[in-house]
């Protein structure tokens, strides 16, 4: 049985999933794809209550956010599932995470634009690291800034090592295999390595 740990880059309403395979043979891409956090039509939850009365505004955010949750728990389950099918285990998961919000309600972010997109970034990150708890794993998460160098520093690796390893990931692979894809794989790598810690 192979162990499997996926990882998520956030993006506005959705993130990009890169699921690594890990046995004696190494580590290789068991899947990447881009999995929704929002409906269909949906993207930027305070960009579409701008404008609304502060009541219907606020509890717009509010759905957005539980339909968000909801998403990223049947996304991180889906995942599982896929593992169980392939006869894998998914021993953990990773997230790039952003440096978390200060205490504003929703009527001061949407009093001010720049709070709107730091909420929205926020959001995102946030509910992939609650729908990864939800489903009983604790994620390992990166700095979204800088997630290659923490990766790096976390694998004992240097940066360049680790660009040859997500370069080679990605050769194997095949497109797409851009910087967000390589992030998540990196997230990914750290999971699977700290599973194999506790080991």
């Amino acid at each position: 049985m192979s162990n499997v740990a996926v990882g998520f880059k956030p993006r506005t309403g959705r993130a990009v999933l890169v699921m690594l395979e890990s046995d004696d043979n190494g580590v290789r891409v068991m899947e990447r794809r881009e999995v929704p956090l929002l409906p269909a039509g949906e993207m930027a939850p305070y960009h579409a209550a701008e404008g609304l009365e502060p009541q219907a505004a606020r509890e717009h955010v509010e759905r957005s956010i539980a339909t968000a949750q909801r998403l990223a728990v049947e996304v991180i389950r889906a995942a599982e599932q896929r593992c169980v099918q392939a006869r894998h285990r998914l021993c953990g998961c990773g997230v790039l995470v952003g440096t978390g919000m200060p205490d504003w309600t929703t009527d001061e972010i949407l009093a001010v634009h720049v709070r709107m997109h730091k909420a929205e970034g926020e959001l995102f990150r946030d509910v992939l690291v609650a729908g990864a708890r939800a489903c009983g794993f604790e994620p390992a998460t990166l700095p979204d800034k800088s997630a290659l160098d923490a990766a790096a520093r976390v694998l004992h690796l240097s940066r360049a090592q680790l660009d040859a390893r997500l370069e080679q990931l990605g050769k194997s692979a095949g497109a797409p295999w851009g910087a967000y894809q390589k992030e998540a794989a990196a997230a990914a790598l750290v999971a699977l390595d700290r599973d194999a810690g506790h080991r």
